[in-house]
């Protein structure tokens, strides 16, 4: 499964990923699920917001206990965020067929769609809808760089964006939800175990600071005479590190789009996306608050206008204490695995899907600690490791 999923959507230059949601490579991603479905004998179904789901017994007898991942990527990505999951997601129900375990609740595996944002600005598009976190006017307002918008992508990409909204009905029918992920960090690499379980993603958002200012010929305009809104936004970068390092948090300014963007032009606009998250809201608020505070008082140093946007926020998320304390159970009575518990800074469909049933995540030992990045990786014995602590969980949940 690994080896035949690997190429799809892989950049020959980078090395790393570019399975954006509703392109080319999404939809190889796509088809090769249905196989990996298709070829075990699940029932397959794409729901309305184009999640791709494998059924192993009735979906409609509810209580399902369910697990997977995505397979989009960030621009240039790694190799694991993501199709980690739903790799093992497969190869732990054919652990369990080979043991001849018989299910007591249905059982499915799950591609949640345009998990990583990375084509229309927001994270984890798919569970959001289906959660009702993500009304259909919002999703049809979100566009592409090129201006594309996501009905408009959907539709070229053979699916109804009429259709998509909430699904309470398909969210009822589930138990349980358990998402395996690389880990991104090195938590599990410093305490020397294969596999953990999440306890809380930390509260994290996206904000958008335009800067704007006044275009100019970059050789003619004295500095004096100048608006440019470069130097509020760099100011703004350093004032983002500084607050992080102080809060014990972390403050990211990952992408910036500037206009008119020439070589000898003095920009009108500079956009740039702020990434922050905190072990808890209080110290969130103060980073958050302190960047812009910065970032206002550089633009009115400079003279340009600012404008700051929360273009999205997921509060902290404690995982479902009963159900993360009975993989801990299940993995640390049943099996006699060390699986320590610990936080993470990453967002997750599991976490999204936290507020409407009860989810919990299992990790993967990444030994560099790097993700979204081509230099992400696991070794094959803790994935190994993943898929067999993931099977001993599904065994736990469903046939009980």
């Amino acid at each position: 499964m690994w080896a035949d999923l690997l190429p799809v959507g892989r950049h020959a230059g980078s090395g790393g990923y570019r399975r954006y949601a509703w392109t080319g490579a999404d939809a190889d991603c796509r088809a090769w699920f249905e196989e990996q479905a298709r070829g075990r004998g699940l029932a397959y179904e794409v729901d309305r917001n184009g999640n791709q789901w494998a059924w192993l017994g009735d979906p409609a007898a509810g209580d399902a206990v369910v697990t997977g991942s995505h397979l989009d990527s960030v621009p240039d990505g790694g190799a694991f965020d993501g199709p980690l999951g739903v790799v093992s997601s497969f190869a732990a129900l054919d652990e369990l067929r080979g043991r001849g375990t018989e299910f007591t609740r249905p059982l499915a595996v799950v591609n949640f769609g345009d998990e990583e944002g990375a084509r229309f600005g927001l994270a984890c598009v798919g569970s959001r809808l289906t959660a009702g976190q993500l009304t259909v006017e919002q999703a049809h307002r979100l566009t592409d760089g090129d201006g594309v918008s996501l009905p408009r992508a959907m539709e070229a990409a053979g699916y109804d964006p009429e259709a998509i909204g909430a699904d309470p009905e398909r969210l009822a029918r589930i138990g349980a939800f358990v998402e395996l992920h690389v880990e991104q960090g090195r938590a599990l690499d410093l305490s020397g175990d294969p596999v953990g379980i999440a306890s809380a993603i930390w509260p994290h958002g996206r904000w958008r600071f335009d800067f704007r200012g006044e275009a100019n010929h970059a050789g003619t305009t004295r500095l004096a005479d100048r608006r440019d809104p470069m130097p509020s936004y760099a100011e703004t970068v350093l004032a983002a590190r500084r607050e992080a390092e102080l809060a014990g948090a972390v403050a990211t300014f990952g992408k910036v789009s500037v206009e008119p963007n020439g070589v000898n032009a003095i920009p009108s606009l500079v956009r740039g996306w702020l990434d922050s998250r905190a072990a808890d809201q209080e110290t969130l608020d103060t980073v958050v608050g302190g960047v812009q505070k910065a970032a206002r008082e550089y633009a009115a140093a400079h003279g340009v206008g600012l404008d700051v946007v929360r273009e999205s926020f997921t509060p902290v998320v404690e995982f479902d204490h009963a159900l993360r304390d009975e993989l801990a159970r299940i993995l640390g009575r049943d099996t006699g695995l060390r699986v320590p518990v610990l936080g993470t800074g990453a967002g997750h469909d599991a976490g999204i899907l936290s507020g409407s049933i009860p989810t919990a995540m299992l990790f993967v030992r990444n030994p560099t600690g790097v993700s979204h990045s081509p230099a992400e990786s696991a070794a094959e014995d803790d994935c190994v490791a993943g898929v067999r602590a993931l099977a001993d969980v599904l065994e736990g949940l469903a046939c009980r």
